[in-house]
């Protein structure tokens, strides 16, 4: 039930990027759902091999390369969801940086739940 609640709210989050971020478009809540559920694959199968090939650039750079890669995934991620659409890395950039944000404080209220 809690894998739910953060998809849904990881959705809304994502919809309040595109509302937020100009360069970022969501078509519909159900798009929005689905580029969480692709984010969540990326993060889950392509973002630790790259995360791994880019470590000492990552350690060159003192971490701040993860930004750039997060925004390069951003943008991978709306490029195979149908319905939403990044134009350009500076929305993708920015879109990652917010949404790294709300997913921090979305993890912070759905992890510290006593259910």
């Amino acid at each position: 039930m809690i894998l739910l609640l953060r998809w849904i709210l990881f959705a809304i989050a994502i919809i309040f990027v595109a509302w937020l971020v100009p360069g970022i478009e969501v078509q519909n809540f159900q798009s929005a759902m689905l580029v969480t559920v692709i984010i969540a694959l990326i993060n889950i199968f392509i973002r630790p091999l790259i995360v791994f090939i880019t470590l000492p650039i990552n350690i060159l750079t003192l971490g701040i390369f993860g930004l750039i890669i997060n925004a390069l995934l951003f943008m991978l991620a709306g490029y195979l969801a149908p319905g939403i659409e990044v134009d350009g890395f500076i929305a993708a950039f920015l879109g990652s940086v917010v949404l790294s944000f709300l997913g921090l404080i979305i993890n912070m209220v759905t992890l510290n739940n006593p259910d």
